[in-house]
């Protein structure tokens, strides 16, 4: 195969064929088509390294997953951003215990995973999910190593995570430190790329030359992985001729993938599956919860300003959803046909969307592309330390992407949850007693009770209380010290919190851009709401 660099062009195309200028040459490697998905992956061995694509279970290659199941293969390391479900994905390999580790960032849907995990049985590096991606990269791209802000003063940076536990509970392996430079007054940690032996990945169409497309956001973690493996496998619902693709519409060139299989059937499975209803139901009567819930999306609201691009946790209230992890933000109705985004909802594109791969998502937060973070929390301390990924032992979900999202020093991060957990335990803190997400990261507390400004320096100063409450009400229920500033209403251009009421009007006026892990980026249009 050869690389022909036009004269004077900063275009280079690969092509199959000699030409008349060229500088540089590689190893004859073209792509062998299989029909059956077990052969592609009958010489992987036991021991081996893969990489598997897709996000949750959306993209994922789920007839090389089950050719492995039939394969019966042991120890195997995987690297995915997910593990699956307990029946499908990748959780039907951690049930027959063909996995011996995973390297991944959310595990919150399997619970057989959660149980092997704790009880000792499988081994498990949790890697925050942009720095995962851009891991995947780098070893694609032949880059031994690099550095980011995100995780520093957590234990990705301490080390001591435990990767495995033993019967008892103890810590029978834990995570390394890393290596920390200051980089311009910041601290940075540094990371190590990740290669496979094998890569599965899922795409939509190949070409007999074996260059491939993916569908929407099904590029996710699959477009990295294709070049990071020294042997790429990859699933196509459609084989077409060549030619069928312009050149410049190909998402990944033959020059990454050595194996292509047409896949004989697909179940697609959707794990939250919302739609419109055919015609409109009398809404049900609200809960305590449901309406603590949705004052804090009334305030939090407020936070958007004109042009802003922003990233939010999960929220879903009404006709409101509100996507996490930045794949994608949105204020409108639930779809009545499907596209999938980072949360696994159902949801509507709208004119102006474009899909990108997770390390392209990752790099726009962490490169300082996004004005507004809004995330919840188990704990935040008088310093902006946050914690909301972990409870050693008991809870393990994986930190997704929130350490990659709180780690960008030109964006302000807002936690929005509940003011006291359960029993009325605090969680705003002196100190933060649970794994931390980041630290001195966050800006704004929104909670159903007050707003508290945060700085690292100051610590909590109290801007705004629910009406019929005081400051004093406040101190009562908060397990740090703060400041007050009572004298809100007096702000130019701001309503107080004790000022707004069930019925008040919020007119998102701005062009909002939302994009994320997954691989979704989409124009939000003028859009009067009542909230």
């Amino acid at each position: 195969m050869l690389l022909c660099w036009p004269y004077l062009s900063n275009c280079s195309l690969w092509v199959s064929q000699p030409c008349g200028c060229f500088f540089s040459t590689s190893n004859q490697r073209n792509s062998q088509f299989y029909s059956d998905p077990t052969e592609a992956v009958k010489d992987i061995p036991s021991g081996a390294t893969i990489l598997v694509g897709g996000f949750g279970l959306c993209g994922i290659p789920e007839n090389l997953i089950n050719s492995l199941l039939k394969t019966g293969i042991k120890s195997l390391t995987a690297v995915s951003n997910n593990a699956g479900v307990d029946n499908f994905g990748l959780g039907l390999l951690l049930q027959t215990k063909q996995i011996k580790r995973m390297i991944s960032s959310y595990v919150g849907e399997n619970a057989e995973f959660e149980r092997q995990y704790l009880s000792g049985e499988l081994e498990v590096e949790l890697t925050p999910q942009g720095t995962l991606a851009e891991r995947i990269r780098a070893g694609g791209a032949g880059v031994p190593a690099f550095f980011t802000a995100t995780g520093y003063g957590t234990l990705i940076q301490e080390g001591g995570s435990p990767i495995k536990y033993n019967k008892d509970g103890t810590i029978a392996i834990a995570s390394e430190k890393r290596e920390v430079r200051e980089f311009n007054g910041r601290h940075y940690i540094m990371e190590k790329a990740i290669t496979g032996d094998f890569a599965l990945v899922k795409a939509w169409k190949a070409d007999k030359a074996g260059n491939i497309v993916f569908r929407k956001t099904a590029r996710n973690f699959n477009q990295p992985m294709c070049k990071a493996a020294k042997v790429t496998i990859v699933e196509v619902e459609e084989v077409v001729d060549v030619g069928t693709f312009a050149e410049e519409d190909i998402h990944i060139p033959s020059i990454y993938v050595n194996r292509i299989v047409k896949g004989g059937s697909y179940e697609k499975r959707i794990e939250k599956r919302t739609v419109q209803k055919a015609q409109a139901e009398k809404p049900k009567p609200k809960k305590e919860a449901d309406i603590v819930r949705e004052r804090i999306i009334r305030r939090a609201a407020l936070e958007f300003e004109d042009g802003m691009y922003g990233i939010l946790e999960n929220f879903t209230e009404r006709c409101i959803l509100i996507e996490r992890l930045g794949n994608m933000y949105s204020l409108a109705q639930y779809p009545n046909h499907i596209d999938l985004c980072a949360g696994k909802e159902t949801v509507t594109v709208l004119p102006g969307a474009s899909y990108f791969s997770s390390d392209e998502s990752f790099a726009m937060i962490r490169g300082g592309h996004v004005n507004l973070t809004m995330l919840g929390a188990m704990q935040v301390s008088k310093t902006g330390d946050l914690a909301n990924w972990m409870i050693p032992g008991k809870m393990v979900k994986g930190m997704g992407g929130a350490m990659d999202l709180v780690a960008s020093a030109g964006t302000k991060v807002v936690v929005t949850m509940e003011h006291s957990a359960k029993g009325g335990k605090h969680k705003i803190l002196e100190t933060c007693n649970l794994p931390l997400t980041g630290k001195q990261c966050v800006d704004r507390i929104i909670t159903e009770k007050a707003v508290f400004d945060v700085d690292k320096n100051k610590g909590l100063t109290l801007i705004e209380v629910w009406e019929g409450l005081t400051p004093e009400d406040i101190k009562e229920c908060t397990g740090a010290p703060f400041q007050s500033i009572w004298m809100v209403q007096k702000r130019i251009g701001r309503m107080s919190y004790g000022q707004m009421k069930p019925k008040y009007n919020f007119l998102v006026k701005t062009q909002l851009v939302l994009f994320g892990g997954e691989g979704m980026l989409s124009c939000i249009q003028r859009t009067p709401y009542l909230l």
